[in-house]
């Protein structure tokens, strides 16, 4: 066993694990990756949430209660989601006190069927704010265009935000200006800008199977060389617009105010293709302020043998467009893989969702109290 994820965190990387259960809450795990494996902060989603409650234990003692007080499955899901959110921002709490609140954070997603509505994802994510009632809390919204509003209106009340579901360049700056416009809006307030925290979820494997699949298509060795490449490119080119972004002028004046930059995450950093080394995209993506949210198997494969070798981002942009370059002119088009990708996205995202209400509704049918 390396300690690569300790040279991953002397880089400036920082590890959060994409995974969370009641088991791995009440088991002492959480606190044991802390410890030993270096991680400092913790994302979800619909889909984790789904698995975890769906085939994980430690949850029936909770839902019937719930089915008890017969309540509706959609506030069934909330409560239990939030205590789980909860525990586990508790037990990061010593993490966030220790850097001053830059890691230590438990991400929860707003609703995702409320994808393409703004008002009711800022009323989520108020209620979701309120609900968990932590201040290492950070309200996934996704980065859509009915979310980018959403993320300003958010941050500008004070709200820290993970933005998820980001694939296209365009719209990472979007969200970078999203972030931008609330901070301003919060400091018009009159808040406290070192107390907003926001990280941007750059996802990262999607990209290479969708336009893996294309370039098989296409067929030539041209394309398949090209094979494995594209995701790398696209995040690499991702930083270096936040490095653009947040060396700007507009940036300086809210740097001024005690301002946080929001930390470009790479998700979705689970090796799809096994043709693939098992931590591609870990390895290949360090870099400063950064953080990497890892499946476990991700985390173990990168702690036992993955090579850190330092920045492998920075001085790379030029090839990374040239890569992209080479894609779109064998006629794959990069504007219709992330626009899909996004779509694709929020859907699975609401058939997880819908797939956990529905399960939760089994359960607490069959833990509800005989009548009489």
């Amino acid at each position: 066993m390396t300690d690569a994820l300790k040279r991953l965190s002397d880089e400036g990387v920082a590890i959060w694990l994409d995974d969370l259960s009641r088991k791995r809450i009440t088991s002492g795990n959480l606190a044991e990756l802390i410890d030993q494996q270096h991680v400092v902060g913790v994302t979800t989603n619909p889909s984790i949430f789904q698995k975890a409650i769906s085939h994980g234990d430690g949850y029936e003692q909770q839902l019937t209660d719930l089915a008890t007080r017969k309540v509706t499955v959609d506030e069934a899901i909330r409560m239990i989601t939030t205590a789980d959110v909860r525990d586990a921002a508790d037990i990061l709490r010593p993490v966030f006190d220790a850097t001053d609140g830059q890691d230590g954070r438990v991400s929860i997603e707003v609703d995702p069927r409320l994808a393409h509505r703004t008002e009711a994802t800022v009323a989520e994510a108020k209620q979701l704010a309120w609900l968990v009632d932590r201040p290492n809390t950070l309200i996934k919204i996704p980065a859509t265009k009915a979310g980018l509003p959403a993320i300003t209106e958010v941050i500008g009340k004070g709200i820290s935000v993970n933005v998820t579901l980001i694939f296209s360049l365009e719209r990472y700056r979007e969200v970078m200006d999203a972030y931008l416009a609330g901070l301003e809006k919060a400091k018009a307030a009159g808040l406290d800008l070192s107390r907003i925290h926001s990280v941007a979820s750059f996802f990262v494997s999607r990209v290479d199977t969708e336009i893996d699949k294309r370039l098989d298509t296409v067929g030539t060795d041209e394309a398949k060389a090209l094979k494995g490449k594209a995701a790398l490119a696209n995040a690499r080119l991702a930083y270096q617009a936040y490095e653009e972004v947040f060396g700007s002028e507009r940036w300086a004046a809210l740097d001024k105010a005690q301002a946080n930059k929001q930390r470009p995450l790479w998700a979705s950093t689970g090796v799809k293709d096994p043709a693939y080394k098992d931590t591609l995209y870990v390895v290949d993506l360090v870099a400063p302020g950064t953080v990497n949210t890892m499946p476990e198997a991700t985390l173990d494969a990168t702690a036992d043998h993955g090579q850190i070798t330092g920045d492998t981002i920075s001085g790379t942009y030029e090839q990374s467009r040239a890569e992209l370059d080479a894609v779109a002119k064998l006629g794959i088009s990069y504007d219709d893989v992330v626009q899909l990708l996004e779509d694709e996205g929020v859907e699975k995202f609401e058939a997880a969702w819908i797939d956990l209400l529905n399960s939760t509704e089994a359960e607490l049918k069959r833990l509800a109290p005989s009548e009489g």
